[in-house]
């Protein structure tokens, strides 16, 4: 398996493991993505910045999607009832983290996470922040697996979630 950047022609099996994402919540009582984000434009504007991958699998086929920046997140400014670990550093920030359904249980999730650390260490970042719903507790799962601590909460700002209320979770690297 690889991560690598999403193309343009990786755009129809990335909308169509987004949509298996949604369906999974929906199913699961989970009231995120159910409101059309992440949507088509929204998954072009991570490959037009740069900062959309996917998970490729030995047979070329795209098994897995994520987007990850590095430059900073409004929405991590204020967090409540609690604090980030890390305080004015440079950190990624990992969004839209979706499996395709038949590849689920296979470590994927955490491949891509290791992936985000070797590339926060090449650019010399300190740490990854990530949020979730609270109801997710696969994705709180998967994090704290991971080896990142639950920090607070965060209220999105912005975009078609805006005001939302999420965890916040961050790894020290």
């Amino acid at each position: 398996m690889q991560l690598r950047p999403t193309r343009k022609e990786d755009l129809d099996q990335v909308m169509g493991i987004i949509g298996q994402a949604m369906t999974y919540m929906k199913a699961a009582g989970i009231d995120q993505w159910q409101n059309g984000y992440p949507d088509r434009p929204t998954i072009e504007g991570d490959i037009a910045t740069g900062i959309g991958y996917v998970a490729e699998d030995e047979d070329g086929s795209v098994v897995a999607t994520v987007a990850v920046t590095f430059d900073g997140e409004l929405s991590y400014r204020q967090i409540e009832d609690g604090a980030w670990l890390t305080d004015g550093a440079a950190y990624a920030t990992v969004h839209r983290i979706a499996v395709r359904a038949n590849c689920k249980g296979r470590g994927v999730s955490s491949y891509i996470l290791a992936q985000v650390e070797a590339m926060c260490r090449q650019r010399q970042v300190g740490s990854i922040r990530v949020d979730t719903h609270r109801d997710n507790r696969s994705m709180q799962r998967l994090l704290q697996k991971n080896g990142f601590s639950r920090c607070g909460r965060i209220f999105l700002c912005g975009g078609a979630e805006d005001g939302h209320e999420r965890i916040a979770f961050e790894k020290v690297l």
